[in-house]
């Protein structure tokens, strides 16, 4: 791979994993649509085997910034990841089953809707703390030493799992940028503490994904090119969880929402066209 190749990869892996971990995704849900748009026809197995390589690096550095400042909730990231293990495994077997433009129109709708969501949605939901039948009530206290009282439903939190599973090894996104929504406005954590869980959720569900991938031989092809993403992946997560503790929850939530609703359309477009030309030829003349 040429030289310049390798360092546009390499920043462009700095730069997702820099904002993908400054709001807790990893950067998977913008790599993905960029790698369809820089490498039209790569397969949608290879491209989702080369994010989920990316993000699970990105993840890794990110959960320790991110536990150093003491903001991951431990017992809620098994909570989360224990049940997303089977589906992570279902996921990535179903990508070798879809085509291109289905891939990119599905994968660009997930992410309208989900900035939709966010959009109207945007302030977490507040929740007193106090004893509920099925709930768990958590007590954190960061590094700055600011605490953190919440409850949440914890059969909610295992149907989750298990849902985010497949779709984040399916999407090749490790399932952050739709975990850490569901947790701040169904299971009421707050901002701060549900972008560093969703960092450490992202190792279950990707290493998961990954090693599926591996086994299957898809990354035969790509690992010149993942190993230039990772090495910027690994300083960008560093700079994201820094940049983190500047930043207001509310401002959190809006920026994942504006990346979702630009990405999404582009990929709607992309994955339209093959479908439109289908439909043509198939038209009767």
């Amino acid at each position: 791979m040429p030289f310049v190749t390798w360092l546009l990869l390499a920043l462009l892996g700095l730069a997702i994993s820099t904002y993908g971990t400054l709001i807790g995704t990893g950067g998977g849900f913008m790599l993905v649509p960029t790698l369809l748009l820089l490498f039209p026809n790569e397969s949608p197995s290879l491209v989702t085997a080369t994010s989920l390589s990316v993000v699970l690096i990105s993840a890794v550095s990110g959960s320790i910034a991110y536990a150093r400042q003491r903001r991951i909730d431990y017992v809620s990231v098994l909570t989360f990841g224990g049940p997303s293990i089977p589906g992570a495994v279902l996921g990535a077997q179903a990508t070798h089953l879809v085509q291109r433009g289905a891939f990119d129109a599905i994968l660009g709708v997930v992410l309208v809707v989900l900035a939709l969501f966010l959009i109207l949605r945007p302030q977490p939901v507040v929740v007193v703390v106090g004893e509920r039948r099925g709930h768990v009530t958590r007590f954190i206290r960061d590094a700055s030493g600011m605490t953190y009282f919440y409850t949440y439903n914890r059969l909610l939190a295992v149907v989750f799992g298990v849902g985010l599973g497949f779709v984040a090894a399916f999407f090749g996104i490790g399932g952050a940028s739709i975990l850490i929504p569901l947790m701040i406005q169904f299971l009421h954590f707050p901002a701060y503490i549900a972008t560093a869980t969703g960092q450490a959720v992202l190792l279950m569900t990707t290493s998961t994904a990954l090693a599926t991938h591996l086994f299957a031989g898809t990354l035969a092809e790509g690992q010149a090119r993942v190993f230039a993403l990772a090495i910027g992946a690994l300083v960008g997560a560093q700079v994201g969880a820094r940049l983190s503790r500047r930043l207001r929850a509310v401002w959190l939530v809006r920026a994942m929402a504006f990346a979702l609703v630009l990405v999404g359309i582009r990929l709607i477009v992309n994955g339209l066209g093959p479908v439109s030309t289908l439909l043509v030829a198939l038209a009767p003349r």
